[in-house]
């Protein structure tokens, strides 16, 4: 007897749809490392499909006023908390996260930035109209750029969607979505019901693979692409948006470093660091996977992480003991599991270190010692549940040390020394520094790096004027 997959469908122009052509993908349940579904494989067509109707609602939905765009947006900040069971069980089913977590840690903060964003539609702002010209005013206006081409990553399905939709369609864009062709299902979802909310084509969803990604950023009608995902796909975005002079945002990788000091309250900074690098499996841009220690606490820390890693438990996502799943798909194990068996004879596997079970795409918290500057998995992403140590001497080694590599996006400081702490942030290369925590995001904050992270700011004001574009106005006043 064989079970019946379910058959997502590509939303477009307010309807669901199969791809043009027919053709699909597997979904694989990372927990399970079963079939679960099938996702249409788009191709030119259904990418046409979706940039026309993006293109004919944009106008009617950009003359809307900011207050109707707030509406519409609490509305579906209000339809996500009613359906939140739903988008649970389709992430889960996704990603292979733990039920409760998802619950607590990615729904009530997607609902939080859909309302900020549904509140920054109404605090456009600009210079203030005025005579900076004798008999001439100037005016500026704030528009939105039109059509935005986004692509969303695997690791945060639900909430990657919600720093891009939100902020565009706040702004008064319309919106062609692609999410990865391993996470489609809570998009999905999510397409129904922002569907019943907006207007036809002013949110569009189509899955598919990189070669449909490609297909919606080089199509002439999108006036701006935003990438969630590696440095070599922004690259690529970047490259393919450069022929037609489209607007970009990337938010590429991460290597963030944990600079702890010896003045920091080391079961504190031990408990809280090991929650950063392994929640979601280190699958985040922004986890506190690569920490440099100060050599006199150096060995007393790593004891103490590693016995915290030891008691991390990692398994199937109805297991509330659980802190993450699955990594997201087999290459992904696969990649995990290369950098461990490629470390070289001077690093020492603390804890972990290797796959757990043969079912689904599982591996132990893992802690790495014995590291230096150079290292392969010092200097490249892992994206997994593996924190590396390194010891260093002094703060300038630190922070030689903490700048020295190609990511810029996130950092953090541990220490009791306030200005040192100041000195620190003042002098990491990075867009974001924590000080004593690591991790936590708020709406109002932005959030985007530098350096080979790439640009552009989600999250915030900022991520918000990041869909508008700026036009002067000036008029005569005189006769």
């Amino acid at each position: 007897m064989t079970t019946e997959l379910r058959r997502l469908r590509n939303y477009i122009d307010g309807e669901f749809r199969e791809a043009a052509d027919g053709r699909t993908i597997d979904v694989v349940n990372p927990a399970t490392g079963d079939v679960y579904a099938t996702s249409p494989l788009s191709g030119q067509a259904d990418v046409d499909a979706a940039m026309a109707a993006a293109a004919a609602a944009f106008p009617a939905w950009r003359d809307t006023t900011p207050a109707e765009r707030q509406k519409a947006l609490l509305k579906i900040a209000d339809a996500f908390e009613e359906r939140a069971e739903e988008l649970i069980a389709a992430e889960s089913e996704n990603t292979g996260k733990p039920l409760g977590l998802t619950r607590t840690e990615e729904v009530p903060p997607m609902v939080d930035q859909i309302r900020f964003f549904a509140g920054a539609a109404r605090l456009l702002e600009g210079r203030s109209a005025g005579e900076y010209m004798e008999g001439l005013t100037s005016i500026i206006r704030r528009e939105p750029v039109g059509v935005c081409a986004q692509v969303a990553p695997w690791n945060y399905p639900m909430m990657m969607a919600v720093w891009k939709f939100a902020p565009a369609l706040a702004a008064g864009n319309t919106v062609v979505l692609k999410p990865s062709d391993t996470t489609p299902a809570s998009t999905v979802l999510m397409a129904e019901i922002i569907g019943n909310i907006v207007p036809k084509g002013v949110f569009n969803v189509v899955c598919g693979d990189r070669d449909t990604g490609r297909a919606m950023v080089e199509h002439p009608v999108p006036a701006m692409a935003s990438i969630t995902g590696s440095v070599r796909a922004g690259m690529q975005v970047a490259e393919s948006a450069a022929k037609d002079v489209k607007r970009v945002h990337l938010e590429l990788g991460g290597k963030a470093p944990v600079v702890v000091f010896e003045d920091t309250d080391i079961a504190k900074a031990v408990e809280d660091i090991s929650v950063a690098g392994f929640f979601n499996a280190g699958q985040d841009c922004t986890a506190a996977t690569r920490v440099l220690v100060q050599e006199s606490i150096h060995d007393e820390f790593v004891t103490a992480l590693a016995k915290a890693a030891a008691d991390t438990k990692t398994g199937q996502p109805d297991d509330e003991d659980v802190l993450y799943g699955p990594l997201n798909n087999a290459n992904q194990l696969k990649q995990v599991s290369g950098f461990i068996e490629r470390l070289p004879a001077h690093a020492k596997v603390e804890s972990g270190g290797e796959r757990v079970g043969d079912k689904g795409y599982f591996y132990a918290p893992t802690v790495v010692s014995g590291l230096k500057q150079d290292d392969e998995i010092i200097q490249n992403e892992v994206f997994g549940p593996v924190i590396t140590v390194q010891s260093f001497t002094d703060e300038a080694q630190a922070l030689e040390w903490a700048n020295g590599v190609e990511y810029a996006l996130a950092s953090s400081v541990w220490t009791k020394d306030h200005a040192r702490a100041m000195r620190m942030s003042k002098n990491l290369d990075f867009g974001c520094v924590w000080i004593n925590t690591h991790i936590p995001l708020v709406a109002e904050m932005p959030h985007g790096g530098f350096k080979k992270s790439g640009y552009g700011k989600d999250l915030s004001a900022y991520g918000f004027e990041d869909y508008t574009r700026i036009k002067h106005v000036m008029t005569s006043i005189e006769g």
